[in-house]
């Protein structure tokens, strides 16, 4: 396993190959569908992203969760990836913008796998069906845009240790097409 830390140089970007094991420890942002759609529109109708995002980034992880409520002295509910490729519409223009690094599940469209390659970017696979045991590595949690999504709201993580895979890498190379390619046989 690789030991890995917000925010993430270029260098360690391009280091980092499909197939890698790493926990990814520091401050990450949470959004899904409903949030990747409202940075869009403020993109593309040339209106600032919330003070907390402005200018930000490029230095910011983008974990596709929408955490369950937390119990009585939780910090965080149950929080595990969201299928990716919901996002594809939106991620090439916030790729274009300055993110480098996205955490999801699943496959990725050639338009978001272009993206990566030509901003050096960089897509982390999460395991799917462990939320409960993915919270146990969230060491903080603050809202820090549209409250009003409720689950969906951009959220401020601080973790320790997520245990992630190199899903594609800055170099385009998919996990997912290597697996498949490996079985085709």
């Amino acid at each position: 396993m690789i030991e890995i830390k917000t925010p993430l140089s270029d260098e360690t970007i391009k280091c980092l190959k499909a197939g890698d094991m790493v926990f990814l420890s520091g401050k990450i942002i949470t959004a899904r569908d409903a949030a990747h759609k409202k940075l869009s529109e403020l993109i593309q109708a040339g209106e600032p992203l919330v003070p907390e995002l402005e200018g930000k980034l490029r230095d910011l992880a983008v974990f596709y969760a929408g955490p369950s409520q937390a119990k009585h002295g939780k910090i965080i509910g149950s929080i595990g990836p969201t299928t990716a490729g919901r996002m594809d519409l939106y991620s090439p223009l916030l790729i274009s913008m300055g993110l480098k690094v996205m955490i999801g599940k699943g496959l990725r469209s050639d338009s978001v796998r272009e993206a990566i390659i030509k901003y050096g970017g960089i897509y982390l696979a999460a395991i799917g069906g462990a939320a409960a045991l993915m919270a146990k590595c969230v060491k903080s949690s603050k809202i820090i845009a549209f409250e009003e999504l409720g689950t969906e709201a951009i959220r401020e993580l601080e973790v320790e240790r997520l245990p992630l895979v190199v899903a594609i890498d800055s170099r385009g190379e998919n996990l997912y097409e290597k697996g498949i390619e490996k079985y085709k046989r």
